[in-house]
């Protein structure tokens, strides 16, 4: 051979043929799967492209992708790191956008005039539900809901069952209800 750039070997040029084409076989099954992979975590369709590509680049730039027994794995671990490498320079590129917030300088936003006066009807109207129950059952509701006493505890402590106590609960929920709904 003359040794000029274009002459090689024919045998030279037939392994660098079949390495193209088991890098396109490559690219062909693996490339869909990264591209979703890389957009699920993106969320950039664009970005998850060139993600795919620089993969498939540091792949090929590397002369031992020729010997790997499982080139998928490869390419998996490659753009993890990629990704890793993607959100640091994102990171870096907004901290100067980062605003630590000082709760004592911030203080909460108050409600609204409506949200107050709606807030304060709703509690009459729970207030006069409350007040229209029979006295065993706002009792019974008031233990429960006020004092946190389970409804065995209710029962001991009014000397009735645990079913009344259910019974007058319900009465009182289904009542509230009613009331509230209207209101």
């Amino acid at each position: 051979m003359s040794g000029a750039p274009g002459d090689r070997w024919p045998l030279e040029r037939a392994a660098d043929d079949e390495a193209a084409l088991d890098m396109d076989r490559l690219f062909r099954s693996e490339a869909p799967r990264l591209r979703l992979w890389f957009s699920a975590r993106t969320r950039d369709i664009d970005a998850a492209n060139d993600m795919v590509q620089e993969t498939f680049l540091r792949l090929s730039s590397n002369e031992a992708h020729l010997r790997l027994r499982n080139p998928a794995a490869w390419l998996q671990r490659v753009a993890r790191n990629l990704l890793i490498d993607k959100a640091r320079r994102d990171a870096s590129r907004q901290a100067h956008l980062h605003v630590p917030l000082d709760e004592a300088m911030d203080a909460g936003v108050a409600p609204d005039q409506a949200a107050r006066i709606e807030a304060g009807q709703l509690l009459e109207s729970y207030e006069r539900a409350i007040a229209q129950l029979t006295e065993r059952t706002r009792q019974v509701f008031l233990l429960h809901r006020v004092e946190g006493l389970s409804y065995r505890q209710i029962a001991e402590r009014l000397a009735i069952s645990v079913s009344t106590v259910e019974y007058h609960m319900m009465r009182a929920l289904a009542h509230l209800d009613r009331v509230l709904d209207d209101a």
